[in-house]
């Protein structure tokens, strides 16, 4: 039998030093969602890997958040960038950017970890970029005259972070009714409008101020 190569051989691990990333990734979601002050070796134990293997790829449990929201930042960036490239109606490419966000769940990382642990120069960029993209998209719709004219850009982060706590045994149904819930909200958010809504809208300090460890 051949020997494989040392290319194929340098391949294979990083192949498999990804697959599994990924798993202790999904682990560390899974566990930090559930319990944020959850200790870093909850995460070994559900990815079934040593807490030595972990330690080689996140330091401490301040890497280990900051990657997971990282990676639903760039998701999000990702969504965003693909609805403002969409040239057909501006609406209906609004409702499958708000669908496609609930349905990847990437407030459920908002509504849980914030304040939980200090955010790197990196994240704040990222989140940075988010923030301008999401206005920019905000402000696309907005000038089409498709969403009521009391909403602000804030309400639909936290509208997001709502459906996020939408939270039953099964995943299934819950993916189910976060989407039932958003076709009512945005039903509620569609132009013409003429009920006015109680209160001042939410600003961006009040969002951000709960990342503040």
């Amino acid at each position: 039998m051949k020997a494989p190569s040392p290319a194929s051989s340098t391949s294979g691990r990083k192949a498999q030093a990804k697959r599994n990333d990924a798993h202790i990734l999904h682990a560390a979601r899974k566990v930090f969602l559930a319990n944020p002050d959850a200790p870093i070796s909850a995460v070994a134990r559900e990815a079934g890997v040593g807490i030595s293997a972990l330690y080689l790829r996140y330091r401490n449990k301040d890497e280990l958040l900051r990657r997971l929201c990282s990676d639903g930042l760039q998701r999000y960036i990702a969504e965003t960038e693909a609805a403002l490239a969409d040239r057909g109606d501006v609406w209906i490419a609004y409702l499958g950017f708000m669908r496609r966000i609930v349905e990847a769940d990437t407030h459920s990382l908002v509504r849980r970890l914030a304040g939980t642990f200090r955010p790197s120069k990196e994240l704040y960029r990222e989140a940075a970029r988010s923030q301008e993209l999401t206005i920019k998209l905000f402000e696309r719709v907005q000038a089409a005259g498709a969403i009521r004219s009391d909403i602000e850009v804030v309400d639909i982060a936290l509208i997001f972070e709502q459906l996020a706590a939408v939270q039953i045994g099964s995943p299934r149904r819950t993916a189910q009714l976060r989407q039932r819930y958003l076709a009512l909200i945005l039903d509620a958010l569609r132009a013409p409008n003429n009920k006015p809504l109680p209160g001042p809208p939410p600003d961006w300090k009040d969002l951000n101020s709960r990342w503040d460890r």
